[in-house]
């Protein structure tokens, strides 16, 4: 995350996060859910998960959220699944962003697999 804008040179893991919620909300993405797996992953610290209502919709909220952060200049080192729109894993290092086809969210069952990772509170996101 080098050059970054002045205003997003302080952006912690945390705070990418919500932003990525926040970008996802605004796309009218449903069920997002923001993970604390710091301690519990050695990858990552957020995971970011949403569904979306169809395999467009789907690469349309991977897209906003590339091109929203990359005008940031947030980049992801890693883009996987862009193309099928069934399961789209953006990886910004402390923070990896899982965008589902509905079908495949509850097939893989992130959440019951992190059961034990705590939940942020995306109320002010919602609301901000």
């Amino acid at each position: 995350m080098k050059r970054l804008k002045k205003e997003f040179q302080a952006l912690d893991g945390r705070e990418l996060a919500l932003t990525c919620s926040r970008i996802a909300e605004n796309g009218k993405a449903d069920d997002i859910a923001v993970l604390d797996v710091r301690g519990k992953a050695s990858f990552s610290d957020y995971f970011v998960i949403m569904s979306g209502r169809s395999t467009r919709h789907v690469q349309a909220l991977a897209e906003s959220i590339e091109n929203e952060l990359r005008s940031k200049r947030i980049k992801t080192s890693q883009a996987e699944g862009l193309q099928e729109g069934t399961w789209v894993l953006l990886d910004f290092g402390d923070v990896v962003v899982h965008v589902f086809y509905h079908e495949q969210r509850s097939f893989y069952d992130l959440e019951g697999l992190w059961h034990d990772a705590p939940r942020l509170d995306l109320t002010p996101v919602a609301n901000g």
